[in-house]
């Protein structure tokens, strides 16, 4: 299950993994129509929605799954809001839907998996966090904090795995597509801003991802993916840094 699936860089991941022979649980929120249509593209899919701002919603869609799948490898935490505040100030809304969207949702939906899931073979998770982790600035406050909070699950997960054989991931984009109101100038600007000057594609997270869950990377490791963009310290989301 690919969470997010129908859309941006879930679409890209539910397209690689389908075309290389599994079969793909699409989530979507109100993405109906081109979850759908991106299901009758891959040999092997079904959609599955849920809201993933209700509490209890995101657990009941993995345990319903795992009901009827009785090979459930790989869960893919990949959706989230991306709301602007800063930090001179914490708006309500935007920082609990941040916090439930990103954080707890998916740490709960993980939760259920390694619960409920089958397979002959081992379960992995892989939680999409994000390169500020490690170049944090004070522009999208709510959501920088939810995915500190969703990369602090990777390694208390992984040492609460009841199976060896499992694995939990954390992939750490960074500038992979437009975000927010960006315009195509200011998008090729700033997806340079690293450290090798080069654009990261959206094919280099589907490598990461397919390597995650098949290879052999130790569990509670997290992937930067971001031309080295994480080790390139920056005062403002780059989003700004290209309109100046």
């Amino acid at each position: 299950m690919i969470t997010g699936g129908a859309k941006r860089i879930g679409a890209h991941l539910a397209r690689a993994f389908g075309s290389k022979g599994w079969h793909v649980a699409i989530h979507f929120g109100n993405s109906r129509k081109e979850a759908e249509a991106l299901a009758d593209e891959l040999p092997s899919a079904e959609t599955v929605s849920c809201d993933l701002d209700d509490w209890e919603a995101g657990p009941a869609m993995v345990r319903e799954l795992a009901e009827r799948r009785a090979d459930w490898r790989l869960l893919v935490n990949c959706a989230a809001v991306f709301e602007y505040d800063d930090a001179t100030g914490l708006q309500p809304d935007t920082f609990e839907a941040a916090m439930q969207v990103n954080a707890g949702t998916p740490t709960r939906m993980a939760q259920a998996f390694f619960a409920h899931a089958r397979t002959p073979s081992g379960r992995r998770l892989i939680q999409v966090t994000d390169q500020k982790l490690r170049n944090p600035n004070p522009d999208f406050f709510s959501y920088t904090m939810s995915k500190h909070a969703l990369a602090a699950t990777i390694p208390m997960l992984s040492m609460a795995r009841s199976r060896p054989q499992d694995r939990v991931y954390g992939l750490a984009p960074g500038a992979i597509l437009a975000s927010h109101d960006q315009t195509e100038d200011e998008t090729e600007i700033s997806h340079r801003m690293n450290l090798l000057r080069r654009k990261t594609s959206p094919d280099d997270i589907v490598r990461t991802a397919l390597f995650l869950a098949e290879g052999p990377l130790a569990s509670g490791e997290t992937v930067y993916v971001d031309s080295g963009q994480h080790l390139v310290p920056q005062p403002r989301d780059v989003l700004f840094l290209a309109r100046t």
